[in-house]
């Protein structure tokens, strides 16, 4: 047996299967999940700020976040967000503006935490159609680029001495986004495309192997209808003979 046998035998095989149990509460959260609310974080560069974020985008129902740092790695947000980054899909962007674009170019408005002469307070916005939350850096805040790209503008009320919130205003202007949401009832249905359902539940359940069909390019193994592995001794034959 050579070394990527003995890798692949001692790492995933017997694969520990989901309980019933689990695999309800993963169905459950993925029905929750709102595919047109996102957030970016704009050259964020503290990764305790960053998992704190994922940690909020993860409680009201994110499931891809937008990062424009190329110096973090995903690697390194795994190990300080208490396991919240592998529930949230990290999108990593080169290009705040760019990638805001593209975004705008799917319907979806862009209101960021900034003070300008067209500054709104943040729950007087939306947050009920497509929409991304954008955070700027802990010293400098959204860059001018950034502010310019997008389509609102808002603050939150301060009533005592301090003039600002750090990255934390995500948690506060998302929960207004959740509140709003859960007032139209879409949190109440599922909105996962059908076919994208598979591979984010394989992701959920088996992160590590999910990672390692990755690295490889690998095709996923599928999941009966309890979230167990289809024939695992198959999958791995087919991946044994691939290597």
């Amino acid at each position: 047996m050579n070394i990527f046998n003995i890798a692949l035998v001692s790492t995933f095989f017997p694969p520990k299967p989901n309980t019933p149990e689990r695999y309800c509460k993963l169905c459950e959260t993925l029905d929750r999940r709102q595919p047109d609310l996102t957030l970016f974080a704009d050259e964020v560069h503290k990764l305790h700020n960053l998992a704190a974020i994922i940690r909020t985008c993860d409680a009201v129902g994110i499931p891809e976040i937008h990062l424009c740092n190329p110096d973090i790695r995903e690697r390194q947000l795994r190990e300080r967000s208490m396991g919240s980054s592998r529930w949230i899909d990290v999108k990593q962007h080169d290009c705040t503006v760019a990638a805001g674009k593209t975004l705008q170019a799917q319907d979806f408005k862009i209101y960021t935490a900034h003070f300008s002469d067209k500054v709104r307070l943040y729950h007087e916005l939306d947050y009920t159609g497509p929409c991304a939350l954008l955070v700027g850096s802990e010293k400098q805040g959204v860059s001018p680029e950034a502010a310019e790209m997008a389509d609102e503008h808002v603050i939150i009320p301060m009533q005592g001495m301090v003039q600002s919130f750090n990255v934390s205003v995500a948690a506060i202007i998302l929960m207004e986004a959740q509140r709003q949401r859960q007032v139209v009832g879409l949190y109440d249905r599922n909105r996962i495309l059908s076919n994208e359902r598979p591979d984010i539940l394989f992701r959920w359940g088996y992160p590590e192997l999910a990672r390692y069909c990755d690295e490889r390019d690998l095709e996923h193994p599928q999941l009966d209808d309890e979230g167990q592995l289809i024939d695992p001794k198959k999958w791995y034959n087919q991946v044994k003979a691939l290597a």
